[in-house]
């Protein structure tokens, strides 16, 4: 991890902008911008947290990241299930309908994917928005998640194996 400043202005020059760019995707501008804050504190506190051998600094402030996004998941959960329920466009579904399940034909089925997301565990969730949302790897994911990597790989299979079923029976 770095020690000094400018190494860690450097890490938050580096990563800040993709890490707001998935938090928002998440719960919103105003919220990722406290969270992407809240991260690099966070980061800077727990500078012996972060071990090199176990991964990519990419995976441990994700894995921050997604520890402080939790604190939100029943608002993400809540608002999931609102588009569900009435088909409305909320910042965080619309966002939804245009990254995780765009590979899948979201515009249609924005209702249903919405409510099968809600329905998942914060685990398959996080690691699902993880790839889709963040763009990160399945081994930094699975870092940021603290989880083994093959095990991640099989349950991102697994989900993305579920809402192709599921856009394939409602097409």
């Amino acid at each position: 991890m770095p020690t000094g400043g400018v190494m860690f202005a450097e890490l938050f020059d580096e990563h800040a902008g993709p890490l707001h760019r998935y938090l928002a995707r998440r719960v919103g501008v105003d919220v990722a911008d406290d969270l992407v804050s809240e991260t690099f504190l966070a980061a800077m506190r727990g500078k012996q947290g972060y071990d090199p051998e176990r991964g990519s600094v990419v995976g441990w402030l994700y894995g921050i990241a997604t520890n402080l996004l939790r604190g939100h998941a029943k608002r993400e959960v809540r608002l999931l299930r609102t588009a569900e329920r009435y088909g409305i466009d909320l910042a965080v579904a619309e966002s939804l309908e245009h990254t995780v399940v765009s590979r899948i034909d979201a515009r249609s089925h924005l209702r249903l994917i919405a409510g099968e997301l809600a329905k998942m565990s914060d685990g398959d969730r996080d690691l699902l928005l993880l790839v889709s949302l963040a763009g990160l790897t399945v081994q930094e994911a699975a870092q940021a998640l603290d989880v083994n990597a093959s095990t991640a790989r099989s349950r991102l299979h697994r989900l993305r194996t579920k809402l192709k079923e599921l856009e394939l029976r409602h097409a």
